[in-house]
C-alpha cells in the first residue's frame, strides 16, 4: 500500500489517485460482496439451521425477515446521517457491526439469540448499503463514474451468482456457524484497508432529524412487513394493518419534513424529474427480478420436473450475464445517455421474460438458456447507467440521500417482485409461475417506458 494512505486524507475535487482508488474500491467492494452474498447464504442454510436449533419452519424463516427488515428500515436514516457524518464514516461503522454480528451468529446457541444477531447483521449491512453508491461516485473522477457504478453492480451480479454455491460448498464440509464466521477475516481486511484509504466527505451543517428517521424506520419497516404477510399468506386483516400503518406513518413523515434542507425520505430529490424518473425505473426493473427468482425455481421443478441441481444451473446464466454486461454498460454510460442504454437494456428483459413466459411444455436446456441469457443482457445493460442517473441527478451535497434511495429502491423493487408472484400462484396455482412472467414482461415495459422518457429532460434539476 503506498505510503500516501493514511487515515483522514481529505477528498480530492474529482476522485482519488489511482493508486489509493483502488485500495478504496477492494475495501468498498468487499464489503457490498459481503453484505450481499449473506442474504443467499441465510436462504440455503435455513434447513440445516431449523434442524439444529429444533425449531420449525415457519420460525426459521425470521432468520431471513429479521435481516432484510433491520436493513431496510435503516437505509434512508443511515444514508441522511452520512451526510452529516460522513460517508466513510456510516461506511466502516456498517463493516465493523456487520464483522462482529457475523461472529455472534455463528455463536448463537438458540434461535432467539441468533435472530438478535441477524437483526445486528441487518442493521451492519444497512450501513454498507446505505452510502455504497455515495462513496463509489466520491472515490471515482467524473469521467469514470459510469465504470465505477458498473464494477459495483458486477460485484453485486457475481455474489448473487456465486452466493448459493458458496453456500452449499461450505456446508459440505462443515457446520451452519461457519457461514457467518467465514466474515471474520475479511471483514478485518475490508476494515483496516477502508480506515487507511477510504476519503474524507463533505459533511452537511444541518443537524440529523432523529424523529423523522425514526418515523422513516417505521413507515418502511411496516411496507415491508405487509409485503411480506401477504406473499406468505397471513391474515388479511394483518396484511391491511400493516400496509395502513406504514401509509399513515409515511403520511405522518411528509408533512413533518416538507420544507426540511435535507429530509430522511428524499421528497426534495423527487422533485428532480430525473430522480424521480430514475427511482420509478429502478423500482419496476428489480421488481421484474423478484418475479422472476421467485417463480422460475417452482417453473423448473414443478412443471418441468428439473432436478434441484438442474434448477440452480438453469437459473445460473442470467446473474453470470449481468456480471458479463454492467461493466460494459458502465463504460458505456460514460458516453450515452442513461435513458438509451436503461431503455434498451430493459426492451431485451421485457423481450426476455416474454420468451419465458412462451416456452414451449418441453424445453430443451438450450432453449431455457438463451432465454435467460437474454434477460440477463438486459438487466445488466440497464443497472449501472440507472445508478449513474440516480446520483448525477442529485446535487453533491444530497449523495447521501440519492445513495439510500438507489439502495432502497432495489429492495421494494425486489420485495414486491416476489410478493406479486406469491400472489400469482395463490391465484392460479402452478400456472402462477407463468402468469408471474408475463407480469414481469409487463413490469420491463413499464420500466422501458419510464426510462425512454428521461430523453426529454434536458435542463438541470430543480434548484
Amino acid at each position: 500500500m503506498a505510503d500516501g494512505m493514511t487515515a483522514g486524507i481529505a477528498l480530492p475535487m474529482d476522485g482519488l489517485p489511482p493508486e489509493q482508488r483502488r485500495w478504496a474500491t477492494f475495501a468498498i467492494f468487499t464489503a457490498m460482496a459481503m453484505a450481499s452474498l449473506d442474504t443467499a447464504i441465510a436462504n440455503i442454510a435455513l434447513p440445516a439451521i431449523a434442524a439444529d436449533l429444533h425449531t420449525t419452519p415457519a420460525d426459521v424463516i425470521w432468520v431471513v425477515n429479521v435481516y432484510q427488515i433491520a436493513l431496510v428500515a435503516t437505509l434512508l436514516p443511515f444514508a441522511a446521517l452520512g451526510e452529516i457524518v460522513g460517508h466513510q464514516r456510516i461506511y466502516l461503522g456498517g463493516l465493523v457491526l456487520f464483522t462482529l454480528a457475523s461472529v455472534a451468529c455463528a455463536l448463537a446457541w438458540s434461535l432467539d439469540s441468533l435472530l438478535v444477531a441477524r437483526a445486528l447483521q441487518g442493521l451492519g449491512a444497512s450501513g454498507i448499503m446505505s452510502v455504497n453508491t455515495a462513496l463509489v461516485g466520491h472515490v471515482y473522477p467524473k469521467r469514470m463514474l459510469g465504470r465505477g457504478f458498473g464494477h459495483n453492480a458486477l460485484v453485486v451480479a457475481i455474489s448473487f451468482t456465486l452466493g448459493p454455491t458458496i453456500a452449499s460448498g461450505i456446508l459440505s464440509v462443515a457446520t451452519w456457524p461457519w457461514l457467518f464466521a467465514v466474515n471474520l477475516p475479511f471483514g478485518l481486511i475490508a476494515i483496516v484497508v477502508g480506515m487507511k484509504t477510504l476519503p474524507q466527505t463533505a459533511r452537511a451543517s444541518h443537524a440529523f432529524d432523529f424523529p423523522g428517521a425514526l418515523l422513516a424506520a417505521a413507515c418502511m419497516s411496516l411496507l415491508i412487513l405487509g409485503i411480506s404477510s401477504a406473499a406468505h399468506h397471513a391474515a388479511a386483516p394483518l396484511v391491511i394493518a400493516e400496509l395502513i400503518g406504514g401509509l399513515l406513518i409515511g403520511w405522518l413523515l411528509l408533512r413533518r419534513q416538507t420544507g426540511h434542507p435535507a429530509p430522511v425520505l428524499p421528497i426534495d430529490l423527487f422533485r428532480r424529474p430525473m430522480f424521480a424518473l430514475s427511482a420509478a425505473t429502478a423500482i419496476f426493473t428489480f421488481a421484474v427480478q423478484g418475479l422472476a427468482f421467485v417463480s422460475l425455481p417452482f417453473y423448473f421443478e414443478d412443471i418441468l420436473h428439473r432436478s434441484q441441481v438442474e434448477t440452480g444451473f438453469l437459473l445460473t446464466p442470467w446473474p453470470l450475464v449481468v456480471a458479463i454486461m454492467a461493466p460494459i454498460a458502465g463504460r458505456l454510460s460514460d458516453r450515452y445517455p442513461a435513458g438509451i442504454l436503461g431503455g434498451l437494456g430493459l426492451a431485451l428483459l421485457c423481450l426476455g421474460m416474454m420468451l419465458l413466459a412462451l416456452l414451449p411444455s418441453e424445453p430443451s436446456v438450450a432453449n431455457i438458456v438463451w432465454r435467460m441469457v437474454i434477460c440477463g443482457a438486459g438487466f445488466g445493460f440497464f443497472q449501472a447507467p440507472n445508478m449513474k442517473a440516480f446520483m448525477a441527478s442529485a446535487p453533491a451535497g444530497r449523495s447521501g440521500g440519492a445513495s439510500g434511495m438507489v439502495a432502497t429502491a432495489r429492495l421494494i423493487g425486489q420485495t414486491t417482485g416476489a410478493a406479486l408472484a406469491a400472489f400469482c400462484f395463490g391465484l392460479v396455482g402452478h400456472e402462477g409461475a407463468t402468469l408471474a412472467l408475463a407480469l414481469g414482461a409487463g413490469f420491463a415495459a413499464i420500466g422501458c417506458l419510464l426510462s425512454f422518457s428521461r430523453l426529454a429532460i434536458r435542463a438541470a434539476p430543480v434548484a
